[in-house]
């Protein structure tokens, strides 16, 4: 901690006590870091050689103000005193929020095997109307056979996008996955 923040904490703590007693509080904590300077430690040194200015400050303002009890602030009988007597506001709200991001993710999942499941459609028809065109060819129908060639190599040709864009969409959706799971998994140790 440096002198300018150590003072700062200080002035901030003492902010109850009347400007005159305020100043000479600064004053002389000011000066008892210059001297430990002087004697050569670093700023960080003599700022903890002197102490906690939050600790220094409460000695203050008690012997300043000895009948005043320390403030306390609210305690977690509070927060859960809240918690319980919210539980009708916020339960309701956390489960159709839950229930909102799982019925996203089910139809973002569900795309995803449509995606799929046109990718391997143009496959297969592909592979099929080859096969279907190469019999035409054989019992003499070779018109026929040329368009149904064509329609073969159409949709084989609209499988590789078709499997590009599916692959694409799968690695974006667990990637987000993995960056929500990591996100939830934060937030749970921050709650810890």
């Amino acid at each position: 901690m440096t002198k300018a923040e150590f003072l700062s904490v200080f002035k901030k703590k003492l902010s109850a006590l009347p400007r005159k007693e305020r100043e000479e509080g600064l004053r002389f904590y000011t000066e008892m870091i210059d001297d430990r300077m002087e004697e050569g430690l670093s700023e960080e040194e003599a700022v903890a050689a002197v102490g906690d200015p939050g600790k220094l400050a409460d000695q203050i303002l008690g012997e300043y103000f000895p009948d005043a009890k320390p403030q306390r602030s609210p305690g977690k009988g509070l927060q859960v005193l809240l918690l319980i007597l919210g539980f009708p506001l916020w339960f309701p709200l956390l489960i159709g929020g839950f229930a909102v991001v799982l019925s996203l993710y089910v139809t973002l999942w569900a795309i995803l095997i449509t995606f799929w499941a046109v990718f391997v459609s143009l496959l297969v028809s592909g592979a099929a109307l080859a096969l279907a065109a190469v019999v035409l060819l054989i019992s003499g129908k070779v018109l026929p056979g040329i368009a149904v060639l064509g329609a073969g190599l159409v949709c084989a040709g609209l499988s590789i996008p078709a499997f590009m864009g599916s692959k694409a969409a799968t690695d974006g959706t667990l990637l987000l996955t993995r960056k929500f799971l990591g996100r939830m998994a934060a937030r749970k140790e921050a709650i810890r």
